[in-house]
C-alpha cells in the first residue's frame, strides 16, 4: 500500500513539532506589501507583519499558492511513490482550494485528494492531525479522505478578538464602529460557519469577560468534545492562552494543546486574538 504524504497550507497552523513529527508538508500562502509578496511562515512571521502595520498603518494583502505552487509541492511525492492528501483553507475564504485541484489534475487520477477543510488556522490543524493518526493507523488515502469529510461539520471553531482596529482596516467595519467598539471596549467573537467567518456575538467590557464566555461556550459542549485533541490558538496572548489550557484539561480531561496564529490570520484579526477549536463526537 502507498504511503499517504499529508499537506496542508500555512493558514492550519500546526506546531513545528507536529510539522515534523508527521512529515507534514506546507504549502505557504502569501503576505503581499505593496509590490513584496512574502511567503507565510517561510519569509515572514507574525511579529515582523505586526511591526510593519504598526510602522505604515496599512494592511499587507494576502494571496493563495498558484497551482504551480501545488504541483512543484506534490510532485517528487508522486514520483516516489506516494499518495497525497492535502486538507485546504475554506474555499469560501480563499481560492487556495480551487489551485490544489487544478495542481491535482495534471496527476494520474485518484492519488491525490484535496479536502476543503471548510475551516480556517487550527480547525484546519484538528483535521490534519487526525489524518496523520489514521496514516499512522495504515489507512488509505480513500479511508482517510471519507474520515476527514466526515468531520467537516463537526468541527467547532470560535474567536475572541481583542481589537477592531484590524478589521477597521481590512475594510470588515467602519470608522464609526471602530470608534464606538473602542471607546465601549467591545470585543466581537468570530465563529466559523459553512466555511466562513462570521459574527457570533460581541462582548462588552474587559478582555477577560469575553475569554470566560468562550470557554463556557465551550464548557457547555463538554459532553459532546472529542478528548484526543482540543487546540487554544493565540496571536500574542500566550498567558491567556495557558491559562485556558490549564482550565480545559482540568475541566475536559481532554488533551489540549497551544498553537500560534500565522501571518494570514493576524493580518485578518491582530494581536492578541485567541481561539478555542475542538471536534464533536456526536
Amino acid at each position: 500500500m502507498a504511503r499517504i504524504k499529508i499537506f496542508a497550507d500555512s493558514t492550519s497552523d500546526l506546531t513545528p513539532q507536529w510539522v515534523q513529527q508527521y512529515d507534514i508538508g506546507i504549502i505557504p500562502l502569501y503576505v503581499v506589501f505593496g509590490e513584496e509578496s512574502l511567503k507565510d511562515g517561510a519569509e515572514i512571521k507574525p511579529e515582523q507583519l505586526y511591526e510593519r502595520v504598526s510602522r505604515d498603518g496599512a494592511l499587507p494583502k494576502t494571496a493563495a499558492p498558484s497551482p504551480a505552487d501545488f504541483m512543484a509541492a506534490f510532485q517528487p511525492y508522486i514520483e516516489q511513490g506516494d499518495d497525497i492528501l492535502y486538507i485546504s483553507l475554506s474555499s469560501e475564504l480563499s481560492s487556495t482550494y480551487q489551485n490544489a485541484l487544478i495542481a491535482s489534475s495534471e496527476f494520474p487520477e485518484a492519488r491525490i485528494s484535496v479536502v476543503d477543510s471548510l475551516n480556517l488556522s487550527s480547525g484546519i490543524g484538528l483535521m490534519v492531525m487526525k489524518a496523520a493518526h489514521a496514516a499512522e493507523q495504515g489507512q488509505n488515502l480513500a479511508q482517510i479522505t471519507e474520515l476527514i469529510e466526515a468531520m467537516k461539520p463537526t468541527v467547532r471553531t470560535e474567536f475572541v478578538i481583542d481589537t477592531l482596529e484590524y478589521l477597521y482596516k481590512g475594510g470588515r467595519c467602519s470608522g464609526m464602529q471602530n470608534l464606538i467598539g473602542s471607546l465601549l471596549k467591545i470585543r466581537p467573537v468570530i465563529r466559523v460557519t459553512d466555511g466562513k467567518m462570521t459574527p457570533a456575538y460581541k462582548v462588552r467590557g474587559k478582555r477577560e469577560k469575553a475569554l470566560e464566555q468562550m470557554l463556557q461556550n465551550t464548557l457547555s459542549d463538554k459532553e459532546r468534545i472529542d478528548r484526543d485533541l482540543l487546540i487554544v490558538v493565540h496571536t500574542m496572548a500566550e498567558e491567556d492562552a495557558i491559562a485556558l489550557k490549564q482550565t480545559l484539561q482540568e475541566q475536559t480531561g481532554a488533551r489540549v494543546e497551544l498553537t500560534t496564529a500565522g501571518c494570514v490570520i493576524c493580518s485578518h484579526c491582530g494581536p492578541k486574538t485567541i481561539g478555542i477549536i475542538y471536534n464533536t463526537t456526536f
